[in-house]
């Protein structure tokens, strides 16, 4: 036979049939839309595939008397795939050589978008097909599950470490701040704010106005730090702000004092304006030796209590922190300091 063969079309689509000079005769439906060309008849076989197996097969004849069991070829242009054949000669000279993917059937099937309908009905090829689209879809439901799965870690995470009211981190948060600013070895500052006057906005307007000047707070806070700095809320109204990088303690003085004159800016709420102020005592680690927690926040909060003892809306460093005269008691505007 020297011409196209419909049984053959049918049940080996990805064949092809050459003459005893190794030109192409007829290429099957599957074979010719993977080769990209639709005259190929009368094409070189060797321009169009590169034996890798049997070695040194470099004309049909060595192909055919080589191939007494499975043949590997490979296509000569890009994407180079691969295939496994099977020679098997014709008496009056030539081949058949029948073609599949073999193991690089997924890889296959992507360069060249094939689909069930350019394989025989028996080919295991469509029964691969069918395991690799499973295979996909189990994969895509798997990845799908995954990503949600890590979304809902992510914000159970960051709820563990939030404080729900004002959305500023919680003493989890700050804990976990120490610990790497610690290994760091690295100098900080501990800021921490206890407000002046809240009770009397809880008796007098009551708890929703109460939790909405904490939250009102918590946005001034908020807007004061900067990248790598922390603010959290300890409980009720104390507040705590995590510096990375402490300027001067003078210049952290002035700092502090902004924060108070924006604390004290009055808050609305429904038709009244509510006024808190706040106390405020700072405490420093200079990065070096064991960081003691207990002491450091012990030395904030003596620093707390020396600016309450003052008459409130004050700012005190704790005593080892000072190496310049403390800051007038004076208020201090926004454009002034640091």
């Amino acid at each position: 036979m020297t011409g196209p063969d419909p049984i053959l079309d049918a049940l080996c689509p990805m064949h092809l049939r050459v003459d005893s000079n190794g030109r192409v005769i007829h290429v099957g439906p599957t074979l010719r839309k993977i080769l990209g060309v639709a005259e190929v008849e009368g094409a070189a076989f060797f321009q169009l595939f590169t034996v890798r197996r049997p070695r040194g097969a470099g004309t049909m004849a060595a192909l055919v008397s080589g191939a007494r069991r499975r043949a590997k070829l490979e296509l000569v242009r890009a994407p180079h795939t691969p295939f496994v054949a099977q020679v098997v000669p014709e008496p009056a000279g030539g081949a058949v050589i029948d073609l599949s993917f073999g193991i690089g059937l997924a890889a296959a099937l992507g360069d060249h978008a094939l689909t069930s309908a350019d394989f025989a009905p028996t080919d295991l090829t469509v029964e691969m097909l069918f395991l690799i689209e499973s295979k996909s879809a189990v994969m895509a439901s798997a990845l799908e599950r995954n990503a949600r799965l890590h979304s809902a870690r992510v914000v159970a995470e960051e709820q563990a470490l939030t404080d729900t009211l004002t959305g500023l981190g919680n003493r989890r948060a700050v804990d976990l701040e120490l610990g790497r600013l610690a290994a760091r070895r690295r100098p900080f500052v501990l800021m921490h704010l206890d407000l002046d006057h809240f009770k009397a906005v809880n008796d007098t307007f009551g708890h929703a106005a109460g939790d909405h000047v904490l939250q009102e707070i918590a946005q001034v806070l908020g807007d004061a730090i900067r990248t790598g700095d922390v603010a959290a809320r300890l409980g009720g109204d104390e507040f705590l702000l995590i510096l990375s990088r402490p300027p001067s303690p003078r210049a952290l003085e002035l700092m502090a004092r902004r924060l108070v004159h924006r604390i004290e800016e009055p808050i609305r709420y429904r038709h009244a304006l509510l006024s808190v102020s706040a106390s405020v005592g700072i405490a420093r680690h200079d990065g070096t030796g064991p960081l003691d927690r207990v002491g450091l926040f012990d030395s904030a909060d003596a620093a707390l209590y020396a600016a309450k003892s003052a008459g409130r809306g004050r700012v005190s460093l704790a005593p080892s922190d000072r190496t310049e005269p403390p800051v007038s008691p004076n208020r201090i505007a926004p454009h002034d300091g640091a």
